[in-house]
């Protein structure tokens, strides 16, 4: 049974027992379940239900028992890695199982690689011999330095039940309101994610934008969270808190940004998790402090040759951001200038693959408008509804659902000869040492290297093209690897979204022409095969190079017999690249044309013609027969009438 509803909500939790025989597992959960000591217990217990109204979260606890046996060990293994958390037991007469926990249990949780939160809890409290007294903090304190996935220690009774249930609502309140999202143990600091969303949520409720939020503000702020107001008493008691504890907490706007992070990390040192969790969760922040899927409302495409694009309000939106931005007006973005952008985001997107170097930048490393742009179009291409979160944590204010837009399917964009998309997203295929890195990095201002290095992973650049008649497209251009092209088209649909493919090859190396041309027709096959085909253009690198022997007659001949258009030459060692990525466009905006068509593919198409030809012909004769059969019986009708 899922643990979470469609909105990322949690409907149970799920906690394992797990610990040295003879502990007190199976007592302690009868004894949680019944709120009475039980005379027996079987050595496993059946997985026990605590109903939702059992503790104040109203969520149900599933407790799972089970047995430290070797016979039961791939068992254990498999409730382990199940758990929403582990409570792991020691019993407290039996000083051997405490220090078991540290040289095995938690070893072995680790080594199993088990996320969840642990509860270490000591049972049978009642039987602790009085003459040897143990301070358990003193003694858990540098366990749970060492093995910092330890939530809470907690000793307990089921003898005489003194703090059986609190071991499981410790349990449930670890899963429902977990530390670790939130705060670092050990610097004993809020975590940069949790500073990121609380500031977000800080810009959210100051209105008036003065960096602090008034009294008013608070209290709109309380309602909204906890459906209560604050008494002006309470108001003035949580000022005086904060002014003593931090300078500049309070200024005489009100609580500022300083104020409001310091009573948040006061609110979970004081052990008060679910207080932030409630903010968090108000303003649609999951368990890793990223917004919830459910209010990211991302149109969905009903074909797998759909495309999501920014709408025009979304690229307006990112226009004014940038100018906002650019403090210095120098029509680019410096590094600190972009991070500051995404200061509300829980981190900034593009500093990692395949965002990563994926745009124009300046000679001084700072993102053009073009580049800016470009990133958020290779975003919402790759990930809609990672651009969507990350739209909304920047600031966009309009409706979510008018940021993002479903293209038309582009088999009826070649039905129609035309296309409305405004991004195209376009396969860079060639065999090693065809030019294809070069490519892209002239693409994006790069400047050409002689040092070869190999790309063994696929990598994308984006950026704006200029056509005739001055509009601008987005041209995605996405380098697939040699190595990786047969596991690329081992997917039927991996054409589906590609608007155009170009074919690069070394046109002074005749095994490298041999090569592409083999790619090209292996692309053309699965295009005929899953009725994706798409326009393809063959590309002449390294034109600076003298070509091999019968070269241009070769590429004549191959393109002729496709029905393509004759090979692009481009030196981008002579920097005269510029032109081909407008060819590029200028292919994807035309998708009925420059299709390749293979012989079977012409052969199937001659058959498609045939066939249909002769069913017009049946369809024609049939329909003749059946007006000379009417005229007939017309006829012997009106002879009959006559008579």
């Amino acid at each position: 049974m899922p643990s979470r509803s469609a909105a990322g909500v949690r409907t149970g939790v799920r906690v394992v027992v797990a610990g040295d025989r003879g502990t007190g597992k199976s007592s302690l959960i009868s004894a949680a379940a019944s709120d009475a000591f039980p005379e027996y217990v079987p050595a496993v217990l059946p997985p026990t239900r605590l109903p939702s109204d059992f503790y104040p979260d109203g969520v149900p606890v599933t407790i799972v028992d089970t047995s430290s046996s070797m016979e039961s060990r791939v068992k254990l293994i498999d409730e382990l890695k199940r758990a929403d958390a582990v409570v792991l037991t020691y019993a407290c007469d039996q000083p051997m199982t405490l220090s078991r926990l540290s040289s095995f249990w938690l070893p072995e949780l680790r080594k199993l690689e088990i996320k969840a939160p642990v509860i270490v809890v000591g049972c049978k409290l009642d039987l602790r011999d009085e003459r040897q007294p143990m301070n358990l903090e003193q003694v858990m304190a540098p366990i749970m330095q060492q093995f910092r996935e330890i939530e809470t220690c907690i000793e307990c009774s089921s003898a005489t039940l003194i703090q059986v249930p609190d071991v499981f609502y410790y349990a449930q309140k670890a899963v429902l309101h977990p530390t670790a999202p939130l705060f670092d143990q050990e610097k004993q600091t809020l975590k940069p994610r949790c500073i990121r969303a609380l500031k977000r949520i800080f810009m959210l409720c100051d209105h008036d934008m003065d960096g602090a939020l008034s009294d008013a503000e608070l209290n709109e702020f309380q309602v909204k969270c906890f459906n209560a107001p604050l008494q002006p008493a309470e108001i003035v008691g949580v000022k005086r808190v904060v002014q003593e504890r931090i300078r500049g907490g309070v200024s005489d706007l009100g609580l500022t940004l300083e104020g409001f992070l310091f009573l948040h990390a006061l609110f979970i040192e004081k052990g008060r998790l679910e207080t932030t969790w409630a903010v968090l969760r108000k303003f649609g922040y999951n368990d890793e402090l990223k917004l919830r899927d459910d209010i990211l409302p991302v149109p969905t495409k009903h074909a797998p040759d759909q495309t999501v694009e920014l709408t025009n309000e979304a690229i307006d939106f990112l226009r004014g951001i940038f100018r906002l931005y650019d403090s210095d007006n120098d029509g680019s973005l410096q590094p600190s200038e972009f991070d500051d952008i995404f200061v509300t985001a829980p981190e900034s997107p593009w500093t990692v693959d395949p965002y990563v170097d994926a745009a124009e930048r300046t000679p001084q490393g700072n993102l053009t408008i073009n580049g800016f742009l470009s990133e958020w179009a290779l975003m919402t291409t790759l990930d809609p509804s990672y651009c969507l979160a990350n739209l909304i944590c920047i600031g966009y204010g309009g409706d979510p659902t008018s940021a993002l837009r479903v293209t038309r399917r582009r088999s009826v964009d070649r039905k129609k000869k035309q296309t409305e998309k405004n991004v195209f997203h376009c396969f860079v295929f060639g065999p090693k040492k065809s030019g294809k890195s070069a490519l892209l990095n002239s693409f994006i201002g790069r400047p050409f290297s002689s040092n070869y290095t190999p790309t063994n992973d696929v990598r994308y650049v984006a950026n704006a093209v200029e056509q005739i008649g001055g509009s601008q497209k987005t041209l995605i251009l996405q380098e697939i690897p040699e190595d990786g092209v047969k596991k690329l088209l081992s997917n039927k649909e991996c054409l589906a979204a590609c608007d155009v493919a170009v074919f690069l090859y070394d046109s002074s190396d005749e095994y490298s022409w041999k090569r592409s041309r083999e790619l090209l027709l292996d692309v053309a096959r699965r295009g005929e095969e899953s009725g994706y085909g798409v326009p393809c253009l063959l590309i002449a690198a390294k034109d600076d190079l003298d070509p091999f022997p019968m070269s241009l007659q070769n590429s004549a001949r191959v393109t002729q017999q496709l029905g393509m258009e004759a090979p692009i030459p481009v030196g981008v060692k002579l920097r005269d690249s510029k032109s081909v990525f407008s060819r590029i466009v200028s292919a994807a905006e035309h998708p009925h044309l420059s299709i390749p068509e293979t012989e079977k593919g012409k052969k199937r198409k001659r058959y498609r013609r045939l066939v249909n030809s002769s069913l017009m012909f049946v369809s024609v004769t049939v329909g003749a027969a059946v007006a000379v059969v009417g005229l007939a019986a017309y006829r012997a009708y009106a002879a009959r009438k006559n008579t």
